[in-house]
């Protein structure tokens, strides 16, 4: 089978399905570290939860909060959004990245609230993922943060985490969530999206992962690898294939 993107060489392709029990000890300890894990987004309500989701794509956290926190001050409901216009706009989120397709789709899906929903964010899926600049992803996150029904987003550091953590093989983010879909208990669904994004972010780190601090090393079939891997980047050698 051809490896996907989130394998490197030198590591093998771990089968699908994991081993439940494998499972249910990577996400009791990932609750007893952090039970009610949240986005790290900042917002007031969904309109601005949307908001700052859509504006999220290929930026970070801390990029997107930093003009948050200016642009809610100003525009918090669609009318505001509306009235700032996408010049008005620009100059707070000039910042982020693609900053001007995003002040596109922002005033677009603001005249679109106003105009068909009266200014209210409809929680449904089909409505949610029409807006400009709302895709899949960015649906799921808001519909899982607001408690409307469980979803796992697969962004890059879900994606790796996954992978590397044998809770998935799939080479594609969609077919990666339908896997996640499969093995994740239901008591954990509405939390393993934010609990593999920060195991991503803070620990399982794209390059030189951070093995040493896992919470859920004894249960990562990747482990050894990456171990090796930083062994051999000491000593100046390369990694031994498995």
């Amino acid at each position: 089978m051809a490896k996907s993107p989130a394998t490197p060489k030198g590591l093998k392709r771990f089968k699908y399905p994991p081993e439940p029990a494998r499972v249910e000890a990577i996400f009791t300890r990932f609750e007893a570290m952090e039970p009610e894990p949240r986005t790290e987004l900042k917002f007031r309500d969904p309109y601005t939860l949307v908001t700052a989701v859509a504006l999220s794509a290929q930026a970070t956290d801390v990029s997107v909060n930093k003009a948050t926190d200016r642009l809610f001050e100003v525009a918090d409901t669609p009318q505001k959004m509306l009235a700032l216009g996408e010049e008005g706009l620009i100059p707070y989120i000039a910042s982020i990245g693609l900053f001007r397709t995003k002040a596109k789709n922002v005033i677009a899906a603001a005249r679109i609230l106003v105009e068909q929903y009266g200014g209210v964010v409809p929680l449904e899926r089909d409505k949610l993922q029409a807006l400009p600049g709302v895709g899949r992803k960015t649906a799921s996150v808001v519909l899982n943060e607001l408690g409307v029904e469980p979803a796992i987003a697969v962004d890059t550091h879900v994606f790796r985490v996954s992978h590397r953590l044998g809770l998935s093989n799939a080479p594609t983010p969609d077919k990666v969530e339908a896997q996640l879909f499969k093995v994740v208990p239901p008591k954990w669904l509405t939390r393993a999206h934010h609990w593999l994004i920060l195991h991503g972010r803070y620990t399982c780190v794209a390059q030189r992962p951070r093995c040493e601090n896992c919470v859920v090393a004894e249960w990562c079939p990747s482990r050894e690898f990456y171990l090796q891997a930083a062994a051999a980047a000491r000593e100046g050698k390369k990694p031994a294939k498995r």
